[in-house]
């Protein structure tokens, strides 16, 4: 097989053409999309630098002051003759050679690069492939199977006839953009299992087909963990840094990562229930839950910019932390937590900001709100302000926050997590929470009494209700608010002789 002469354009033994580009798909097995908890219709890639290839036995560094350095097993496929606008059907037949790839990806430097990979899939060395290659005229599409081992334990298993989008698919849709030249590299993904890998960890991958005469394989690709250097400058780049969702996605799983399992959920905002508290008032609400023993549950200082509008929905929480220099410049650009937040927005979930009641800056403008609204999200509440106010009201969104404020984040705030715990307004906030709120305010119910108290709410009402009617028609107040035996007994005997009625 082809061996670079030149080692300043050194590449993988296993690659018997140089590879002009190498194009990697982000998610294409069901087993991975199961683990992802999202399935794409179509699928999707990106490009990683020849540079980052590398052969069998080749070290491959974590950057000093880096932990989520992670390891996905791939089948490469090596195409053999230039494909432009091919058929799924004949796509196979474009394809050269098939060998095993590991795509190592850093996801300290995921967010701001998020979808492109550059950096965090791009780094000298993180694309070895190897050691050997199956000839793919010996093997069918949906023959192949990919394994990994870490430390000698086996991560991942899986098999191509179970893949989301098959191979001469992958193969059909990129010549559909490109000519896919001889020497080019696809990686086709990778299955359940991929994981975070240290210093000191050895990961191997094969591809094989074992049902196929011969069962060819490629062998077993090695990488070894090291140490490398560090050292960022936050005055060129972002620098690196991770949350409990990037470890989340690195190690495969919360348990994995060693992180406390997310709370259940509580109840469902049902119809019913999203009907019922639509028709309860905020301040009966309160009182209601104040009856039950909770106090705090009033996020302070925020106002609707549209009066007579009202929010019912579920908590979706973003938490902003005090402007600091470096750490907006590591976490306030790109694609931050803010723009997460908002991009993972569920209809009838509201996204409750933690701003520390700070109204030097805004927390969102009219982007975001636009975003909020195509996503069917029920409305915004905010303890900061809001860029683009008029705008923002003349969106049909929900949004109640401090108040208008023309600047933007860097100037008092860094977008931090999202998904925890917060404190808005003087209220704590999680995310399940049940967010209402009306011209009186917003108020947070916790999930598990969000029923009683819608109802209790309502019972009063109506109890109100005939109360004032009573106070139209010339009655003292003495007695009938609050209602002493004889008006309750008065009460009772108008709901029995007019059930539903509340006069």
């Amino acid at each position: 097989m082809y061996l670079f002469e030149d080692e300043r354009r050194a590449g993988p033994a296993a690659i018997p053409l140089p590879p002009g580009k190498v194009v990697a798909v982000h998610l294409s097995y069901a087993s991975r999309a199961d683990q992802r908890g999202r399935r794409p219709a179509h699928p999707s890639y990106f490009f990683k630098p020849t540079s980052s290839l590398a052969n069998s036995g080749s070290p491959v560094e974590r950057p000093e002051g880096t932990e989520l350095l992670a390891f996905e097993g791939e089948i490469a496929l090596v195409i053999g003759r230039a494909a432009r606008y091919v058929s799924a059907d004949e796509a196979w037949d474009y394809v050269g050679w098939v060998s095993a790839a590991n795509d190592w990806g850093l996801y300290d430097l995921r967010a701001n690069d998020r979808g492109s990979n550059v950096r965090n899939k791009g780094r000298d060395g993180y694309t070895p492939i190897g050691p050997g290659a199956i000839d793919a005229r010996s093997v069918g599409p949906d023959q192949l199977r990919v394994r990994t081992w870490r430390n000698g334990e086996l991560a991942q298993s899986d098999t191509t006839d179970r893949m989301i989008f098959p191979l001469p698919q992958l193969v059909a849709d990129l010549s559909q953009h490109f000519t896919l030249q001889p020497g080019d590299i696809i990686l086709t993904g990778t299955p359940a299992g991929a994981s975070v890998a240290v210093p000191g960890d050895t990961v191997e991958v094969e591809v094989d087909a074992p049902g196929v005469a011969g069962a060819p394989t490629t062998g077993r690709l090695v990488s070894s963990v090291v140490s490398g250097r560090g050292g960022f400058d936050p005055a060129i780049g972002s620098l690196p840094s991770v949350d409990d969702n990037q470890r989340e996605e690195a190690w495969g799983s919360r348990e994995a990562a060693g992180l406390p399992p997310v709370a259940a959920p509580g109840p469902a905002l049902s119809a019913e229930l999203r009907d019922k508290l639509l028709a309860a008032p905020v301040a009966g609400l309160t009182a209601a839950l104040r009856a039950r023993g909770f106090n705090t549950v009033c996020i302070d200082g925020v106002r609707s910019n549209r009066p007579g509008v009202k929010l019912v929905g579920v908590a979706k929480t973003l938490r902003f932390i005090p402007g600091r220099e470096d750490l907006f410049a590591s976490h306030g650009g790109g694609y931050n937590a803010q723009k997460r937040a908002f991009d993972d927005l569920k209809p009838g979930e509201v996204m409750v900001i933690e701003a520390r009641g700070e109204t030097g800056s805004a927390t969102l403008g009219d982007i975001l709100a636009l975003r909020a609204k195509a996503l069917g999200a029920a409305g915004v509440v905010t303890d900061g302000g809001v860029r683009d106010y008029a705008i923002v009201a003349g969106i049909d969104l929900p949004v109640f926050s401090r108040g208008p404020h023309p600047a933007v984040l860097g100037r008092k705030h860094v977008p931090w997590d999202i998904d925890v715990t917060i404190a808005c307004g003087g209220a704590s906030v999680q995310p399940g929470d049940i967010i209402v709120g009306d011209d009186d305010g917003v108020i947070v119910i916790p999930p598990g009494l969000a029923e009683a108290v819608a109802d209790a709410t309502l019972a009063q009402e109506a109890e109100d209700e005939w109360i004032a009617k009573q106070i139209e028609a010339g009655h003292r107040v003495d007695g009938l608010f609050p209602m002493d035996a004889t008006w309750r007994a008065r009460y009772e005997a108008s709901r029995t002789t007019n059930p539903g009625r509340t006069s």
